[in-house]
């Protein structure tokens, strides 16, 4: 989960981003982003519409799987950008972390928000569950 500073509060926040900013689309998702100078940090919005999943369970899942994926990768943004990601289509849930962080990555760097080749993935632990004899 991300910070408080690093999220948008209220709607007048994110109208100022849809008539200011300027967006970057891919496949699955689009990126609208605005310089902020008013802010010392980035802020994050993730839009899923109820057209991509009924299901508020999916919606709130891909929220919280691209703020961990920005998060992590928070050190590579440049400067006080405010980032509204909108997702379109439903096939992003079914997309592996990696895939997602890559399309989420491609995406910054084309906005050059971030600069390329600037990912700070984090290792992940394998687990491997032992099998009990029984």
């Amino acid at each position: 989960m991300i910070k408080g500073t690093h999220r948008f509060h209220g709607r007048s926040s994110l109208g100022f981003v849809y008539k200011q900013g300027q967006t970057v689309r891919g496949p699955l998702v689009a990126l609208r982003f605005v310089n902020n100078e008013r802010r010392q940090t980035y802020r994050l919005a993730v839009v899923v519409s109820r057209k991509v999943s009924k299901s508020a369970v999916v919606r709130n899942r891909l929220r919280r799987r691209l703020y961990e994926i920005v998060r992590t990768n928070a050190p590579s943004i440049t400067g006080p950008y405010d980032l509204v990601f909108s997702i379109y289509d439903e096939t992003v849930s079914n997309l592996s972390h990696a895939n997602l962080q890559k399309l989420v990555m491609e995406l910054l760097t084309k906005a050059k928000v971030t600069k390329p080749g600037q990912s700070t993935e984090t290792k992940r632990a394998i687990v491997v569950e032992k099998e009990t004899n029984k």
